[in-house]
């Protein structure tokens, strides 16, 4: 039986450290404005009192004393509130997605698992991954980079959460400033609600801490579909609302594979083509041309065994990919690339190979049914060579190297990352 529930996720702009208390009586304000009618908000990562700590000591009477006074919105509106804050604790400071309940009381709270670049200067990592029980069910909450690694949000849907909430701080290059970007705002939250059938929702800061930190904005709320149904800007604070349907479809999940360890290929990079039709009978001969060592088609299993030779590729179907586990085992296992062959919408097949490249620093190749066309995906999540039409063998650049360096952002490192949410699952 489905239900429905009102959410709103409030986007603010985001205020250096010394501004905290100066831009509480705002946040206060919009907490109020939004929980007048809804059934659970969701504020940013580190609201109280920032993200960019810096190393003077915290004032923990003054977040105390702000998380009162959320406490008392949520109880005064029989709302589900869930705020970013610096906790500290007996283990050290943590970085914490505070869950409160409709009647004030604090349900609990989600330690950042995931730490990512500076975090780790001033937080200490969550050891602790499971739902938080409200009066509105099971919360899966994570924060920001917990987003990242896709074995955190499987991981407390499995365990019973019935929506995932991430206070966050979606940073930005500002490569481009008319667009700023975030691959967890673009592409991996619609990811995370499609795959676990679950509604997402994030909520994300704009603006920038102290000139030197800039956020994407980008705020959302996602229904268990994958598909968004409200989305904020990127430059502008704001909140959004929408309802969302619960515990409907249950996420299906694959019977994982312990694939065994393989050897490093090496550091020099290997040309392969691919083709979703048949290779053509001379196919040696274009290989030469083109300068591709290898080449790669749909039931082709002699070429695809000439390939594996010469680095660890595996061949997988739906189940595996689709599940956010599916093809940790494999990159755990020091496997190079992955080839899918998709019988999911093109859209998703896209979107998910997309995702599973850059969450696992691997490249794919995919065998698209639907759209009856191959197309390759290298770790950072870019879809560098496909075919189409008439144009029936596309070439790529396999380089070994992008896929030994794990480290995403320094002291963020992917395989330690997925080694220790096996460890606390």
């Amino acid at each position: 039986m489905t239900r429905s529930i009102r959410v709103a996720a409030i986007q603010l702009r985001a205020h250096d450290r010394a501004n905290f208390e100066r831009s509480l009586d705002g946040t206060i304000e919009a907490v109020q404005r939004a929980s007048a009618d809804a059934d659970l908000v969701v504020l940013p990562e580190a609201t109280l009192p920032a993200y960019v700590l810096g190393n003077a000591p915290l004032d923990e009477a003054a977040i105390d004393a702000a998380l009162q006074r959320i406490a008392d919105v949520a109880r005064a509106t029989q709302t589900v509130i869930v705020i970013g804050a610096a906790l500290p604790t007996s283990a050290g400071l943590r970085n914490s997605a505070i869950v409160v309940d409709a009647n004030g009381s604090i349900a609990g709270r989600a330690d950042k698992l995931f730490l990512w670049h500076f975090d780790r200067r001033w937080f200490s990592r969550g050891d602790r991954l499971a739902p938080i029980a409200t009066s509105l069910g099971r919360l899966g909450a994570l924060v920001c980079a917990d987003g990242r690694l896709p074995t955190i949000a499987r991981a407390l849907v499995d365990a019973g959460a019935v929506v995932l909430v991430m206070p966050t701080a979606w940073v930005t290059s500002g490569r481009d400033p008319r667009a700023l970007e975030n691959v967890q705002a673009d592409l991996l939250g619609r990811v995370r609600a499609y795959e676990n059938r679950v509604p997402f929702i994030a909520a994300n800061k704009c603006g920038a801490e102290l000139g030197m930190v800039a956020y994407c904005g980008k705020s959302q709320i996602v229904n268990s579909e994958g598909a968004v149904v409200a989305l904020a800007s990127a430059q502008e604070p704001e909140t959004l609302k929408a309802s969302v349907e619960l515990a409907g479809e249950r996420p299906a999940r694959a019977a994982l594979d312990q694939p065994a360890p393989r050897k490093a290929p090496g550091d020099r990079p290997v040309r392969i083509a691919i083709s979703f039709e048949p290779l053509p009978e001379d196919i040696d001969a274009r290989l030469e041309m083109l300068d591709d060592g290898h080449a790669l088609s749909l039931n082709n299993r002699e070429r695809f065994a000439m390939l594996d030779r010469t680095l660890p590729v595996a061949s997988v179907g739906d189940p595996i990919v689709r599940d956010p586990a599916g093809l940790v085992p494999y990159r755990r296992a020091g496997y190079t690339l992955i080839a899918w062959t998709s019988d999911l919408a093109s859209e998703w097949t896209e979107r998910i190979a997309r995702t599973r490249a850059l969450e696992l620093l691997i490249y794919l190749v995919v065998f698209d049914r639907k759209a009856r066309r191959a197309f390759a995906v290298d770790p950072d999540g870019t879809i560098i060579a496909g075919t189409f039409g008439d144009f029936q063998l596309a070439s790529f650049s396999l380089d070994p190297r992008r896929t030994m360096e794990t480290a995403v952002a320094p002291g963020t490192d992917i395989r330690e990352g997925l080694a220790r949410i096996a460890e606390l699952t």
